[in-house]
């Protein structure tokens, strides 16, 4: 009866009948939004694969890769969405609604932007204090602080807020601009960073500041100068926000301009803002995970001092926590020298008991100084003579920066890295005080002269331990920027000078070793925060090394070994984790559970529909499985034969449907059933093969409990109804062209399903796997699934498991490797089947195991036996 009333309904408001030939037009229509779909469908795979690995390795990603990912998802499924409602026109509306209340979450976690609580463009130096850090940057804040607050001597400034930054940078869509150009390098490509980096700071420093805030900085500068004999020369240097802060230092990474006169200062403020985008500031931010869009770039704006001597101080041994002495590197002259770690500088030990004394000391020959000279902006190298054998600082001047230290130490609370400048007067000005990290382990330094002790596997002993640990691996020799890109993974990097330029290759380092630089340099800080065991001023170690020499480093004990050394007490040396729990990482985090997570497992629940789909990924997969099912139903709808499924004619047991979508005939085929020998899609006939290889022996034969449990479920799992109606339900169907299949079975509660497209081009080439179900107990199905994973995973397969849900995938391979794999999986569909309700008895698991294993490498010889025949 009710056959009967659904035929009639069915008639009664069915369409009019389409001509042959509209029915082919719209077919075609159909076909054409359904590989639409699949294509968007395997992007938004691929995409969400991306983010999963990503967060399972933890490897350094930017906001680049986040928004890049997201993006992509959120549009194909959005094309997903349209490819649907062209095939089934008003059929599933609530996908609008749950797609835009997902988004809208996205887009609230992707801008994460606050708003300046200030609109100034400049704020003179007086006015500042560490409470405006959010204005102006930690560097200029903590100058303002020091210099209102504990009366230091710091140069006469001005800085030129984060405001100006925002508008500057938002003006002529210039940051739009620049979030395009990254999202199409979203990796970690050295040589691609490269040319990215050089490509937006030439767009930066070409584009136009607005006249508001040229015409502030002009008037701030103009006020520094009043009542000078001479004219003003100022230092800009970046105070981003987020520089300067504990355990994120930047140092080095930005870009400064000394010795500017006003005519030029526009053109140094854009040179510093476009630094923000430097290849080094761009990798370091990378390997940290921070965000770029929590960095607006501050510039802080000095007078400069034309200085007798400068250097860094350190409140406290940053290689020792338990030392509280203090360290001071100094040098003639401007202390650039000193942090870019290209010249050897003196080195004080202070100890901070009253009254404060030098404990030690170390004067090195100084060849040259940095210097500004009288024209604007030319600053560069003066040799000297006479004095570079005698220190850069005498003891007085030692022990007042010490006393110094000590009182920005205690103001803080906390350790303090300060750069300093000692003026022709004497004066000492503090030019930069910011947080210091210390080291847990302490390490021991050596000034010994390189020597070959007797001991056959120490190369080297000697140099300074700027950064603790204990590293293996293969030396690589740095001799110049084009090296970069060639630097490889868990490579030594060896180099002349320890400059900050090379820190975008210290997250691929196990090590570095230099021929010059010190603990205060800014490339060694960089090295102690990435937690990369440094070793510099090794005197001619790029002649005692070569490329290719397997070396070990211990810094600690200032030697480098010869081969692989297995390192002592490696527990307390692993490379600390700095990606987890970042920035970045925290919110593709936050972005993944929107996105990643699959939820509607089984089609024929009530509750797969649009209003439950909870992600991006859900609404994906019901999409898919409707597609399907439309395509399907198309030749029941219009009662047309050809577009209609056809009955397979074959030997092999069980039911076998197959609807043609375009060319997976070798010919027009009449009637309602079609041969093998009939079939051309590639894919469905790499399955089918493996369908046949090997005969089903049958259901294995089960135990008590086995049984048992079956019955069980039957009586308690209201999702095993074995009488439910469906399309699938106990059959088997193919849909095919040439190149794809989507092949879908159902037999009594087990459901699987195998898309696949295979072709000539491997880039296109992709099998999707998703096998559910059983009739054993829970645990008896999940262990089935681990049985199967083993097997795909063994084949070369990713599998992912999901309660009792898998799903597994392989992508861009050549075609016989395809097919080769599509030969298991056909296999596998037949010859799993109910192998759950043996799960719990080990004898007959490693029976059907070893059995699986010995008939796919028998199918694989034989498929390999006929292709070379063939050939």
């Amino acid at each position: 009866m009710y056959q009967i009333l659904k035929k009639f309904l069915s008639t009664k408001w069915s369409k009019p009948p389409l001509c042959e030939k509209d029915l082919r037009i719209e077919f075609r229509a159909r076909y054409h939004n359904f590989r639409l779909l699949l294509n968007s469908n395997k992007r938004v795979l691929e995409a969400i694969a991306r983010i999963e690995q990503a967060l399972r390795d933890k490897h350094p990603f930017g906001m680049p890769f986040v928004r890049t990912n997201c993006t992509t998802i959120s549009v194909e499924v959005f094309r997903m969405i349209k490819n649907l409602e062209e095939l089934a026109p008003g059929r599933y509306k609530g996908l609008h609604t749950k797609f835009d209340e997902i988004q809208h979450i996205l887009n609230k976690l992707l801008s994460h932007k606050k708003p300046v609580r200030d609109e100034k463009f400049v704020f003179p130096l007086s006015s500042i204090n560490r409470d405006k850090a959010d204005l102006v940057g930690a560097k200029m804040a903590n100058l303002g602080e020091i210099k209102s607050r504990l009366d230091v001597t710091v140069p006469d400034g001005f800085a030129i807020s984060s405001a100006a930054y925002q508008k500057y940078i938002g003006h002529s869509n210039l940051q739009e601009e620049i979030d395009r150009r990254f999202q199409t390098v979203a990796g970690n490509h050295i040589a691609k960073l490269s040319q990215l980096s050089t490509e937006v700071q030439e767009l930066i420093v070409q584009s136009e500041i607005p006249d508001d805030i040229v015409q502030a900085i002009m008037e701030a500068c103009f006020r520094l100068g009043e009542g000078k004999e001479k004219e003003v020369r100022v230092a800009l240097r970046s105070s981003a926000l987020g520089e300067d802060t504990a355990g994120r230092t930047f140092a080095g990474q930005y870009h400064s301009e000394l010795n500017v006169g006003p005519g030029n200062i526009i053109q140094a403020y854009k040179k510093i803002i476009a630094s923000k985008y430097s290849l080094q500031a761009i990798a370091y931010r990378m390997n940290r995970g921070l965000r770029d869009d929590d960095f607006d770039m501050c510039v802080g704006c000095t007078v400069m001092i034309d200085a007798e001597s400068g250097g860094v101080t350190y409140s406290r041994n940053p290689m020792d926590i338990q030392d509280n002495s203090i360290h001071i590197s100094a040098v003639w002259g401007l202390p650039k020298p000193v942090v870019d770690g290209s010249v050897a500088c003196d080195h004080f030990v202070l100890s901070r008991q009253k009254p404060m004394s030098v404990i030690s000391q170390e004067i090195k020959s100084k060849e040259s100084r940095f210097k500004c000279f009288p024209q604007e902006g030319q600053c560069g190298i003066e040799l000297l003579k006479e004095k570079r054998n005698m220190p850069s600082i005498d003891q007085r001047q030692a022990v007042l920066l010490a006393k110094l230290a000590v009182m920005l130490e205690n103001y803080y609370d906390s350790p303090q890295n300060i750069e300093w400048a000692i003026s022709n007067d004497g004066t000492i000005y503090i030019l930069q005080c910011r947080p210091m990290q210390q080291m847990e382990k302490a390490a021991r330094t050596s000034t010994e002269k390189i020597a070959r002790p007797k001991r056959e596997n120490v190369m080297i002993q000697g140099g300074i331990a700027v950064s603790p640990g204990f590293a293996s691996g293969t030396v690589f020799q740095l001799k110049g920027g084009s090296d970069m890109i060639k630097f490889p993974e868990g490579g030594i990097l060896v180099t002349t000078q320890a400059l900050p330029k090379w820190a975008p290759l210290l997250n691929r380092a196990a090590a570095l070793v230099t021929e010059q630089g010190s603990v205060a340099g800014h490339l060694a800080t960089v090295a102690r925060e990435l937690g990369v065991p440094a070793l510099f001023s090794v005197s001619d170690v790029m002649n005692l090394l070569r490329n290719g020499d397997q070396i070990t480093v211990d810094t600690d004990a200032s030697i480098i070994y010869e081969g692989r050394v297995k390192a002592p007490l490696m527990d307390s040396m692993v490379k600390k984790d700095i990606i987890e729990e970042s920035p970045v990482y925290n919110t593709l985090k936050e972005t993944s559970l929107y996105v990643v997570p699959l939820n509607l497992l089984d089609p024929e629940s009530l509750e797969f529909t649009p209003m439950n789909c909870r992600t991006l990924h859900d609404i994906t997969r019901f999409i898919h499985e409707k597609s399907v099912l439309e395509m399907f139903n198309f030749g029941r709808e219009h009662g047309s034969s050809e577009r209609a499924s056809k009955r397979l004619v074959h030997h092999a047991p069980m039911k076998w449907r197959v609807l043609n979508l375009d060319d997976g005939f070798r010919e027009v085929v009449d009637g309602k059933y079609v041969k093998i020998d009939l079939i051309a899609s590639i894919p469905m006939l790499a399955l089918w093969d493996g369908i046949v290889a090997i005969p089903w022996e049958g259901p294995p034969p089960v135990d008590g409990k086995g049984f048992m449990s079956v019955m069980f479920q039957a009586t308690t799992n209201r999702s095993l109804n074995f009488d439910q109606r469906s399309p699938y339900a106990n059959q088997n169907y193919f849909m095919i062209s040439k190149n794809f299949c989507n092949f879908t079975t159902k037999l009594g509660v087990h459901f699987s399903t195998v898309e696949t497209v295979v072709g000539d081009l491997s880039d296109e080439n992709y099998i999707s796997f998703q096998f559910k179900g059983g009739g054993a107990d829970y645990d008896r199905r999940i262990k089935r699934l681990a049985f199967l994973r083993d097997i795909l995973e063994e084949n070369g397969f990713s599998v992912d498991i999901k309660e009792d849900n898998l799903i597994a995938r392989l992508e861009n391979q050549e075609k016989d490797f395809m097919r080769e794999k599509l030969n298991i999986l056909g296999y596998l569909t037949i010859h799993t089947r109910q192998l759950d309700m043996i799960m719990s008895n080990s004898s007959k698991v490693y029976y059907y195991r070893s059995k699986i294993r010995k008939d796919i490498r028998d199918i694989v010889r034989s498929q390999r036996s006929e292709s070379e025949s063939i050939q």
